[in-house]
């Protein structure tokens, strides 16, 4: 079940997930297994730094104050699952699927997600440094009262994408494609590449004049006086 957040006028809102678990089981520990199949279980405060995941489906899970360093989870498929206080550097989701899930208070730098595909994804709290979602595809996707410094959007498409409470420092959405994307609830808005690729997006007039000196910049224009 996903319930859809209220657009603007004219913007279509997010669905956002709904993610119910059922009675999950304790993880027994162990290490992540590529193509590995974790299915109603609670992993909680576990180590899977260097470990490879690659290829795993992750149902009905709940990861808690696990550490991600470096793991591989490369093309795996996270499903109606709740992530909270996940850290981690370099994780590599790349290619993965996240879909119906809310990852919560996560302290991750430069994680990999370059070819993801993101669905009735909500991103609430938290700080992620150096995001790489460079061709992504995302589909009703909140990013709500979290710290995204640098993100790549590059060649990315986003459709139905709300950004609430949320700070954007140095985001490129180089080559980017957007629909019913809603930056006006944005804590803060900077975006360092990409101004042109924002017809599909909605701005408040506070974040145009914000965004005019770039604009000026990137068109030519001179402003004096």
């Amino acid at each position: 079940m996903a319930r859809r957040a209220v657009g603007g006028t004219g913007v279509k809102g997010a669905r956002r997930p709904e993610v119910r678990l059922p009675v999950l089981e304790p993880y027994e520990g162990g290490e992540l297994e590529p193509d590995g199949d974790y299915d109603g279980l609670e992993l909680r405060d576990a180590d899977f730094t260097g470990q490879d995941g690659s290829g795993a489906r992750f149902m009905d899970c709940a990861l808690t104050g696990c550490a991600l360093d470096e793991t591989r989870l490369r093309h795996a498929r996270v499903l109606d699952s709740i992530l909270t206080g996940v850290r981690g550097v370099g994780t590599d989701l790349a290619e993965a699927t996240l879909r119906d899930v809310e990852l919560a208070d996560a302290r991750l730098g430069g994680p990999q997600m370059h070819g993801a595909v993101l669905e009735r994804v909500l991103i609430r709290g938290g700080k992620i440094d150096y995001l790489n979602l460079r061709t992504a595809r995302l589909r009703d996707v909140v990013f709500e009262g979290c710290v995204l410094v640098e993100p790549d959007f590059g060649g990315a498409r986003l459709e139905r994408v709300e950004f609430v409470d949320c700070a954007l420092k140095s985001a490129d959405f180089h080559a980017a494609t957007l629909t019913d994307v809603d930056l006006r609830g944005a804590a803060s808005l900077d975006i360092s590449r990409g101004l042109d690729r924002l017809s599909g997006a909605v701005i408040s007039t506070a974040q145009l004049l914000d965004l005019a000196p770039v604009l000026a910049a990137q068109w030519g224009i001179r402003v004096e006086g």
